[in-house]
């Protein structure tokens, strides 16, 4: 009966060891992710919405967590406060001019503060201190414009699928034109016309040019075009031999 109850001793003060430990573990790192054993300092920011934003989210700065998010209080019907509790060490890095956001820790996962970096020559923010911040984007929101631009591109495909099928089967002046043969023989004879009534102007120009009667008028064209090309060419000489003399 004594080894029993010795025994049984022995296993009870094992289980509670052991629920001790489980006990400072979960603390330690409870403690570390609230920031409980690091210095912190403080900091606010406001919002019209939160979108999502809960106390102990984390706070990032650069990518990296930095803190958490020590309060959320509703100011008034525009306004809700958000304190920040974030590392004493990284507040040589955050300056008056930075902003806070909220985001997504992931595609789907829980919303996070986001700190952005600030100008160079920008002083440092102060313990307590209140930076600026930049209204999150409602998934709602983006849903509903994803919604509206996945029914437009669904009206447009239909429409092109009802030109298609009208131009198939011949309807329209697309569809006639590519299924009437008779069309694009006509074509066909208009461009070969054109051709000839080309040919024809040509051969009346080469014709006029030989009557004695016009025959002054398109020498004097051609004696003004060749005094023209015959300046050209002696005003680009002069203006090689002024760059030839400003080289010497």
């Amino acid at each position: 009966m004594e080894m029993h109850t010795r025994k049984f001793k022995v296993r009870l003060g094992l289980f509670v060891a052991g629920g001790l430990a489980v006990f400072v573990i979960a603390i330690f790192i409870i403690g570390k992710q609230e920031n409980l054993f690091d210095p912190v300092f403080k900091l606010t920011t406001t919002f019209y919405n939160v979108s999502g934003l809960e106390v102990g989210s984390n706070i990032r700065f650069s990518g990296i967590n930095v803190g958490t998010v020590d309060n959320i209080k509703i100011i008034n019907d525009t306004t809700v406060r958000v304190d920040m509790l974030i590392k004493k060490s990284v507040q040589q890095f955050i300056k008056n001019d930075c902003e806070a956001g909220i985001g997504s820790a992931g595609i789907i996962g829980d919303r996070i503060l986001i700190i952005s970096q600030g100008s160079y020559d920008a002083p440092l923010v102060k313990d307590g201190g209140n930076i600026k911040s930049k209204e999150p984007v409602e998934t709602d929101a983006i849903m509903e414009s994803m919604k509206i631009t996945a029914d437009n591109a669904e009206i447009i495909s239909s429409q092109l699928a009802e030109i298609m099928i009208n131009m198939n089967s011949g309807k329209g002046t697309l569809g006639r034109l590519i299924q009437d043969s008779t069309i694009a023989k006509n074509i066909d004879k208009t461009i070969i016309n054109l051709r000839k009534s080309s040919k024809g102007l040509n051969e009346n120009m080469n014709a006029a040019k030989e009557n004695f009667l016009l025959k002054g008028y398109f020498k004097r064209k051609e004696r003004a075009a060749e005094k023209t090309r015959k300046d050209s060419i002696e005003l680009k000489a002069e203006d090689q031999k002024a760059i030839d003399q400003l080289k010497k």
